[in-house]
């Protein structure tokens, strides 16, 4: 679970979400859309394991990307 409290946690912008269906999409949380890796949207992902690691990563590279332009909130760059 994200601790909100956790400026760093509060900021991420990727997350794991079970459809209808029963599948997972890592989804982008500013815009509910399924994030786009490797030119693929992100859906119908069968293994939670799997979706949470893609979501770690992409969320990774995000915070990489805005700290290295500056562009986080907060304070901490």
């Amino acid at each position: 679970m994200i601790d909100l409290y956790d400026p760093l946690m509060a900021t991420l912008r990727y997350d794991v979400r079970r459809e209808h269906d029963g599948t997972l999409t890592v989804f982008d949380v500013f815009t509910g859309q399924p994030a786009i890796v490797a030119g693929h949207p992100s859906v119908d992902l069968p293994d939670t394991e799997y979706a949470e690691e893609l979501a770690d990563i992409l969320n990774a590279n995000d915070l990489k990307q805005r700290l290295s332009h500056g562009r986080f909130p907060g304070g901490f760059a």
